[in-house]
């Protein structure tokens, strides 16, 4: 037999749902078109009802008490099988699947593949999001990401899709400028893009060779393998680089990769959900998908 106990209103889980995700009346009231004092008041009654505290009411915002967490994972996922409920009912999924994405993996991976998805996907619109920031997925700032890290986030789900790795690569048009490599001992003395990064002093341990002094120099980065890349293909110099990203430049022949020594550079990369937004449709087929093609530029490696 069905449970008979009323429910909540409605209007109350809402405000409590959107408080619970922003820290704050004030933004819940924005994004409910509400008054402040209205969110307030209708978190009120879901206490009263409750019989227990949600919120601690702090001079900066409100934070959730144990109750109150354990009630929002709750609420958050009951609302977004609602909003699914009515997508289907539509004939459509969500409006916007909106991917926040690091530079490299955008241009190298995403970019190039994202039309597949949506031919095979045609109800569901997508939105790339460059963003080398982590972006608040619980607030609805997108809908997953692609972030490197060690996979955990409070609230999250993860999946693990690459290994940073990285070795040296040129181009034809180093060779023109400065010649071949024909030995490991050739690049103590090769000009290198980013000289200074970190990751050429592992790469020469893992080759046997005492990494050159680079102690003077100051350019750590140039802030995403999208601009490195551009050096590398201009000949400007021996740059480090992620062949799983550049698996169609290596094999027409726009770089060249001399040794097969790869070393890992940081962290892993991971796609990013929501844990309540766990069974949206869109989603699950963008990260079906993704898998599926990550899998297979791992074994084309």
């Amino acid at each position: 037999m069905p449970d008979q106990r009323p429910l909540p209103p409605l209007t109350a889980v809402r405000a409590f749902e959107a408080a619970a995700r922003f820290g704050s009346f004030t933004r819940a009231a924005e994004e409910l078109g509400m008054t402040q004092a209205a969110v307030s008041y209708q978190i009120k009654q879901l206490e009263d009802r409750a019989g227990v505290p949600l919120f601690r009411r702090q001079p900066r915002g409100v934070q959730l008490t144990p109750d109150g967490a354990q009630l929002a994972a709750r609420a958050g996922e009951a609302l977004e099988i609602l909003r699914e409920a009515f997508a289907e009912l539509r004939q459509t999924t969500e409006d916007t699947l909106v991917i926040s994405v690091i530079a490299a993996f955008a241009a190298s991976v995403l970019g190039p593949r994202l039309w597949q998805f949506q031919a095979e996907n045609p109800d569901i619109a997508t939105r790339i999001d460059i963003n080398q920031k982590p972006v608040n997925l619980e607030a609805g700032e997108a809908s997953v990401a692609i972030r490197i890290g060690d996979g955990n986030w409070e609230g999250m789900r993860a999946d693990h899709l690459m290994r940073p790795e990285i070795t040296p690569m040129i181009s034809p048009a180093y060779i023109e400028r400065h010649g071949p490599l024909t030995c490991l001992e050739d690049l103590l003395t090769a000009p290198r893009v980013v000289a200074g990064h970190p990751a050429w002093d592992r790469w020469f341990e893992a080759a046997g060779l005492t990494p050159p002094c680079t102690k003077n120099l100051r350019d750590k980065t140039m802030g995403s393998q999208i601009f490195e890349v551009q050096a590398a293909k201009a000949g400007q110099g021996v740059t480090l680089l992620t062949p799983t990203y550049y698996r169609r430049e290596l094999a027409n022949g726009e770089l060249i990769q001399p040794f097969d020594i790869v070393v890992e550079s940081g962290r892993p990369v991971w796609l990013v959900y929501a844990e309540r937004r766990r069974k949206s449709p869109a989603i699950r087929a963008f990260r079906k998908w993704l898998l599926a093609e990550m899998q297979t530029l791992v074994v084309a490696g």
